[in-house]
């Protein structure tokens, strides 16, 4: 890694987290793209890298968190022990069922694209009767499962995909946002150990790209503190609309580099 390849890495880093974290998201999966496209990690090693982000990214808010005592709330436990376990399963899945890059992004398009769509049409016309009724305790659990395994598969931890489900089912941002980031750092930390496991038995460009993920990482803490910091002063309707646009919008970017 050059030293200017570092330097756009911290850049980006800090540039998304800044603009993400507000929203309860860690900014990995908005990084991804940058990694791929522009800094050229190859692919499947671009999933371990971008966990490294977050494990490195991921204590700046969550101090800031932890300050205001938002991570008591019992959400935090619930996602965690959900997306734990399927983090080590989509990590699996990510080295030995679809490590080419063409799979990789139309399943990044599959996902975001309707995610982003689904979250605008609710944040713009919200669902009548819909009162804020959020899921239940299990239903929430087992969300965070099978979110964690595509999350796994992504390399964004699965909190990130959690953030954008849980506000559009009726949960409010400042709620969602410390425990989606806590669910984030938990399973990064956990899948990048699977992928440095896995990268033992597996072949090709499976390990990450420590120093580049580092210099990232870097980015992300200082630019995931000020994003906390920021989020009491923004109204949760723009970091909804934000949220779903970002997402749909690097979906249909992957869809078209897939397609082309």
């Amino acid at each position: 890694m050059t030293w200017s390849t570092g330097l756009a890495g911290l850049a980006a880093g800090l540039v998304i987290s800044v603009a993400t974290t507000p929203a309860g998201v860690s900014g990995a999966v908005f990084l991804l793209p940058v990694q791929l496209s522009v800094l050229g990690v190859p692919s499947p090693a671009v999933t371990p890298t971008n966990l490294l982000f977050n494990v490195v990214a991921g204590p700046g808010a969550l101090l800031r968190h932890h300050r205001t005592g938002l991570l008591r709330d019992p959400l935090t436990r619930r996602l965690v022990s959900g997306t734990l376990p399927g983090v080590v399963v989509g990590a699996a899945v990510r080295v030995f069922a679809v490590p080419g890059a063409t799979v990789f992004r139309l399943l990044i398009a599959v996902l975001l694209v309707p995610l982003g769509l689904w979250l605008i049409r609710r944040t713009v016309r919200p669902a009548r009767g819909a009162g804020g009724k959020e899921p239940s305790p299990r239903a929430v659990t087992g969300l965070a499962l099978a979110v964690g395994a595509v999350g796994g598969v992504y390399g964004i931890g699965g909190g990130s995909l959690l953030g954008p489900l849980l506000v559009g089912r009726g949960m409010s941002v400042a709620r969602v946002a410390p425990a989606a980031l806590a669910s984030t750092f938990v399973t990064s930390v956990a899948g990048a150990g699977a992928f440095a496991l896995l990268s033992l038995a597996g072949t090709g460009d499976v390990a990450p790209d420590w120093y580049l993920g580092l210099a990232c990482g870097l980015g992300g803490l200082i630019g995931g503190y000020l994003g906390a910091r920021l989020q009491p002063r923004l109204p949760e309707t723009g970091l909804r609309l934000l949220l779903g646009s970002l997402a749909t919008g690097v979906g249909v970017l992957y869809a078209v580099q897939a397609l082309g």
